[in-house]
Parts: structure tokens; C-alpha cells; sequence
């Protein structure tokens, strides 16, 4: 199934999600806790926002004893990729576009 970029906009347009997100990309798997003291808010408060970006399917929890450590779900930037591609696209042609209409005004 194909996944619109709307609950990966959603999740990662708070700041403290997407600090949480960039911090297990850059440095991998880590447990609720690690998060917490990096984070600078409460446990609860991080494990809500994991409970968002797990969700989004940014984001997945590996449970291992009592802990549970989280890390970025492998692809789970995809759809936010592929939609890029499109307004590229999109806006690259509308520029060639503007340009042939430029290019032929000035003849």
C-alpha cells in the first residue's frame, strides 16, 4: 500500500518530534530513557511522542527486557521522498514553460 506523506508532515512538523526522529537517524537505536535526557521534557512527554512518530511509521520499538529501544523504520522517509520527486516535477516544467513564453516574447 502506497503511504501519503500527510502523517509523516503531521508528526515531524513539532519540533521536539522531529529532534527526537533526527536523533535516532543520526545516531541509531536508543531507549525511552537515553531520549529523555537529551530531549529536555518529561519521560511521558517522549513516550507520547514516539507513540506519534510510531504511528507515522517513522519510527519502530524493539522491546528487550524492561527497556524498549526505538529506531527509524528503514524506507519510513519514502513517501515523503517520492512526493518531492512530483513537485520537482512539477515545478521544473512550469519553469521550462515560463521560459519558452519568456524566450518567445522576446522575439
Amino acid at each position: 500500500m502506497k503511504q501519503t506523506p500527510d502523517p509523516l508532515f503531521r508528526s515531524l512538523a513539532d519540533p521536539t518530534r522531529r529532534e527526537i526522529f533526527e536523533r535516532l537517524c543520526r545516531e541509531g537505536e536508543q531507549t525511552v530513557g537515553t531520549l529523555t535526557r537529551h530531549a529536555g521534557i518529561s519521560q511521558p512527554a517522549v513516550s507520547k511522542h514516539l507513540r506519534v512518530l510510531t504511528e507515522a511509521d517513522l519510527v519502530s520499538g524493539r522491546p528487550q527486557g524492561r527497556e524498549v529501544y526505538y529506531s527509524v523504520r528503514q524506507g519510513a522517509l519514502d513517501p515523503l521522498v517520492h512526493w518531492t520527486e512530483q513537485m520537482k516535477t512539477v515545478w521544473e516544467a512550469r519553469i521550462d514553460r515560463l521560459e519558452e513564453l519568456l524566450n518567445r516574447m522576446d522575439q
